[in-house]
């Protein structure tokens, strides 16, 4: 895809940090965003601020947990604008406590997983089979993590390590039935976004947002970590900018992380190369 001018870009989470940045950015290179997001007032506030800059715009609010949603977002994008060529499944969050494994309550798995993995199942359900009935070129791109090269007992960590496998295959498939699409998944370091505050769009069904000062000291200090350094990294548009440049480049493999976290991600792969025993590790600082 040589030029995103004209094109339509659907953008998933695009109220705020790597997804409004994206609509941003595909806004500027001249094509139609449709912007989607669970929280109403930002994303209308996303979606007048292109506007104002003179981008096509629509904005749907729409949760990724839900097939209905989903499909209409789709729906909705398809009407408006009559193809999509862009589908960004960035819709994403934390969750979890920082607790053992064992100890995680299975909403939180339930929650987490039905966002991170099977919101972006929802998206290539509901797009690609159009994408493909509409026979233009076209883009997938998936947003998983650095987590998702890593290794994690937690529910984060393990739906990004499911997203990276669900588009290396998506690619293959597009590839192996030599269709006009093609996919890349977004691996972010640090990114300064407000990610570490997802709960607070939890759904009832998944049990109340958790109180966190009621958690163990040294998950706390853990956590207060995490966030000095997602103030510390990239900024989102600099993660939207590799992102224009591998849809433009059919570049599978998006990987705007910190150096030391590269690092981090060659060892682990040679040691599965090596069949070396994992090694453990504190979190990446």
């Amino acid at each position: 895809m040589q030029s995103l001018e004209g094109k339509v870009a659907v953008v998933t989470g695009a109220a705020s940090g790597i997804g409004l940045a994206l609509a941003t950015r595909f806004a500027e290179e001249g094509a139609a965003v449709v912007l989607a997001d669970i929280e109403a007032e930002p994303l209308a506030i996303a979606e007048a601020g292109l506007r104002d800059k003179g981008a096509r715009t629509l904005a749907v609010r729409a949760s990724v947990l839900s097939d209905s949603d989903v499909e209409a977002l789709a729906e909705a994008a398809y009407r408006t604008f009559g193809a999509v060529h862009i589908l960004c499944n960035n819709a994403g969050v934390s969750g979890g406590a920082g607790l053992p494994i064992w100890e995680a309550p299975q909403a939180d798995f339930d929650w987490v997983f039905g966002v991170n993995f099977h919101g972006v199942l929802r998206g290539i359900r509901a797009f690609v089979p159009r994408m493909i009935a509409g026979g233009e070129e076209g883009h997938i791109v998936n947003t998983a993590s650095a987590a998702g090269l890593l290794t994690g007992a937690d529910a984060y960590s393990i739906s990004k390590h499911a997203v990276v496998c669900l588009t290396e295959g998506l690619y293959k498939q597009f590839k192996l039935m030599n269709l006009p699409l093609s996919a890349s998944v977004l691996c972010p370091g640090w990114v300064n976004t407000n990610i570490l505050d997802a709960e607070r769009n939890r759904p009832a069904e998944f049990g109340p947002a958790r109180d966190r000062s009621q958690l163990p000291a040294e998950v706390q200090q853990g956590r207060a970590m995490v966030e000095q350094l997602l103030r510390q990294g990239f900024p989102p548009a600099e993660v939207a900018a590799q992102v224009v440049d591998a849809i433009k480049n059919d570049t599978f493999y998006i990987f705007p992380m910190q150096e030391y976290i590269w690092q981090a991600v060659q060892q682990r792969f040679q040691g599965v190369l090596d069949r070396a025993n994992p090694v453990p590790t504190g979190p990446l600082r």
